[in-house]
C-alpha cells in the first residue's frame, strides 16, 4: 500500500475554504497500473460514497479495478481524515487536500471539475457551486461588493 497526497495550488482572489462538496464529491484520476504501467485513456473516478470490498477479506476500498493489459486487481481508496480546504493563507502555494491509498494504481493526473465550494473570505459568503474543470472560477460577493475568483488551478502527486 502506498498513500500518495494530491496537492492543490491556485491564485485566490477574496475567497478562502476552496473545498470538495459532499461526500459524492468525484476525484476525477488517471491511473497507473503499477505492474504493467498501462494508462487508460479515460479519466476515471472516485467517490466516498463508493465502497466495494477486496479480495481476500482485507477490507475496502472507493474503487478495485482490474488491468486491461496485464488483468492485475488494483485498488484505490479516499482516506476521508486527510480531506483538507484550500485557504487564503495557502495562496499560490501547493498544499495536500486529500490522500489516496493505493494497492498496485498511481494517480498520475487529476482533473478538477463541478463539485467544489467556496466562501469570501472577508464575509463568509457561500459559493456551493464552484466549477473549477477550466482551471479559473470567478463570481461577485455582493455582501463585500467585490469581485471573487480561483485562478490558475494547477495540482501535483506527492508519496506520502
Amino acid at each position: 500500500m502506498v498513500k500518495f497526497g494530491l496537492q492543490f495550488k491556485a491564485n485566490l482572489e477574496n475567497v478562502t475554504n476552496v473545498r470538495p462538496l459532499g461526500e459524492d464529491f468525484r476525484w476525477f484520476l488517471k491511473l497507473k497500473c503499477g505492474n504493467c504501467g498501462e494508462v487508460p485513456d479515460k479519466w476515471q473516478y472516485v467517490t466516498l460514497t463508493e465502497s466495494v470490498p477486496l479480495k481476500g477479506g482485507r477490507g475496502s476500498a472507493s474503487m478495485v479495478q482490474k488491468c486491461k493489459l496485464c488483468a492485475r486487481e488494483n485498488s484505490i481508496d479516499i482516506l476521508r481524515d486527510t480531506i483538507t480546504p484550500y485557504n487564503a493563507s495557502d495562496n499560490e502555494k501547493f498544499k495536500t487536500m486529500v490522500q489516496f491509498e493505493c494497492r498496485g494504481l498511481e494517480p498520475i493526473d487529476f482533473q478538477p471539475q463541478a463539485g467544489f465550494a467556496a466562501e469570501g473570505a472577508e464575509t463568509g459568503t457561500p459559493f456551493p457551486e464552484v466549477n473549477l474543470l477550466e482551471k479559473d472560477w470567478n463570481d461577485y460577493d455582493d455582501k463585500a461588493k467585490e469581485s471573487v475568483g480561483i485562478y490558475e488551478v494547477t495540482h501535483r502527486f506527492i508519496k506520502c
